[in-house]
């Protein structure tokens, strides 16, 4: 989970439970929604303005003055807009030399995530069964749909399925909390769902829950857990090779994100009065940790309009539009990580919760274990992810990997060419390996070196009404 530096963020006091403060001694997303709504006509005025602009039949628009005046609209209207949550935008794909149309189903819901389903609609249903993956995406500011490109790289031989988060501004303060525990929670009623005959790959943050899941499982003998987890990109253990990331968690302490990035949720939002980490403030971190790229960037996207340059254009508002798309977290979720896995590093330590419960990743011997890296990864460091096998003794050697992938950062882990081409085969076979009762390990398909693209640059993402506990003889009274 990238954590923003928030320093020039309004100081707030610490709150207790919901009634026994005011919540609104900071009202930050009051004001931001104010702002929002102030800018409402000017934003429209400049939309007007810039179809005016635009129209061919307007002999100014073939200027070089009205082209930049219809170009200086559009950033207007694009940097103060609100950005909802992106399309999959995956109709179909190729498996096995043919095109299969894809069709998003949700097969399982909760009030803060839906499990969505990738149906694949084979005319000619493959000769082998393809393996059963979720994917769990980060609870971490940006939506599901981020992890996209990775859905369209495991698609063609994996039935996949997704956590889809929802947006905690829309969820009723009735329907309870959700914290860290909540999450694990709701993991494995997941796999109950799926039935155990699945694997599971966890994008960065999900890693510590779904090991956490796992271990849960595993200690309660449950007959579904997963074949394989497949963990990428995750912060395990915080200690090794911290980041920038890492050091702002432990220098700040807990109360210090309580007090500067908690705030309420306002009214009409369905989810009012719920305490959150919003995705305003968060997008201000992001933002903040490469603001020279985004400027230049969109002094480009100025320079393709007056120029008249379409492509290029195009692929900075495709870019943006799935950027500057982001979700609230509950607070206490939020908290509970930071303080969790960045300051307390609970889980390497044996000392995490779920619920009153110790989680014991030692338990862990009938799940099979890969661990992705990517070289050059400044939010989770190299190690943090490839300590899960320290935590994990009982499983055997033939059921466990490890993957350092270079030239990549955190993105790259889970996108990109260099992804698609020589991370994605080694999960896949991974996968495949763990399906065959034998329990023979498959060789690593060999691939050649990626050529770098955009997709490789610099990471500029770089920074139910609640499930009971399903062990209820373990659940904290």
């Amino acid at each position: 989970m990238a954590i923003g530096d928030f320093a020039g963020t309004a100081r707030r006091q610490a709150q207790g439970e919901i009634g026994t403060d005011s919540g609104f001694s900071t009202p930050l997303y009051w004001l931001y929604e104010m702002g929002h709504a102030a800018l409402n006509p000017s934003r429209a005025m400049a939309d007007a303005s810039r179809l005016f602009l635009k129209n061919p039949i307007n002999p100014v628009s073939h200027t070089t003055l009205g082209k930049s005046m219809a170009a200086a609209c559009e950033l207007f209207e694009r940097t103060t807009r609100r950005y909802g949550k992106p399309d999959w935008g995956i109709t179909e794909i190729v498996s096995g030399g043919q095109r299969v149309p894809v069709h998003v189903n949700t097969v399982w819901h909760r009030p803060f995530c839906n499990l969505l389903h990738f149906e694949r609609a084979f005319e000619y249903p493959p000769a082998r069964k393809h393996p059963k993956l979720l994917v769990v995406a980060p609870v971490s500011g940006h939506y599901a749909t981020l992890l996209r490109g990775t859905v369209e790289a495991m698609l063609p031989t994996h039935d996949v399925y997704v956590t889809d988060w929802v947006d905690a501004k829309l969820v009723p303060l009735a329907e309870g909390r959700f914290g860290l525990s909540d999450y694990v929670d709701y993991l494995i009623s997941i796999f109950h769902r799926l039935g155990g005959d699945c694997h599971v790959m966890a994008v960065c943050q999900p890693a510590v829950p779904v090991m956490m899941a796992v271990a849960r499982m595993e200690a309660e003998d449950d007959p579904y857990v997963p074949k394989s987890m497949t963990l990428m990109g995750g912060p395990i253990d915080t200690r090794e090779a911290p980041t920038a990331v890492n050091a702002l968690a432990k220098d700040r302490g807990i109360d210090w994100f309580r007090r500067n990035v908690i705030t309420t949720v306002p009214w009409p939002h369905a989810g009012a009065l719920r305490e959150v980490y919003p995705g305003f403030l968060q997008l201000n971190g992001f933002m903040s940790m490469n603001l020279d790229r985004h400027l230049q960037a969109h002094w480009d996207l100025f320079t393709h309009l007056v120029k008249g340059d379409g492509d290029s254009a195009e692929k900075h508002r495709e870019f943006y539009d799935e950027y500057l798309a982001v979700m609230d977290l509950t607070s206490e979720f939020y908290l509970d990580t930071v303080e969790n896995v960045f300051i307390t590093h609970a889980l390497p330590k044996g000392e995490i919760l779920h619920h009153s419960q110790v989680v014991k990743p030692e338990a862990i011997h009938r799940v099979a274990l890969m661990t992705v890296e990517g070289e050059k990864d400044d939010i989770s460091g190299i190690g943090q992810t490839k300590a899960a096998h320290k935590l994990c003794p009982r499983i055997p050697d033939h059921m466990r990997a490890h993957y350092e992938q270079p030239g990549v950062g955190h993105y790259g882990v889970f996108n990109g060419s260099r992804f698609r081409s020589e991370i994605a085969p080694r999960i896949a076979d991974f996968i495949l390996s763990q399906e065959d009762p034998r329990g023979t390990v498959h060789a690593p398909t060999k691939v050649d070196p990626a050529p770098v693209d955009a997709d490789d640059g610099p990471d500029v993402f770089s920074i139910p009404a609640n499930v009971t506990s399903l062990y209820p003889r373990n659940a904290a009274t």
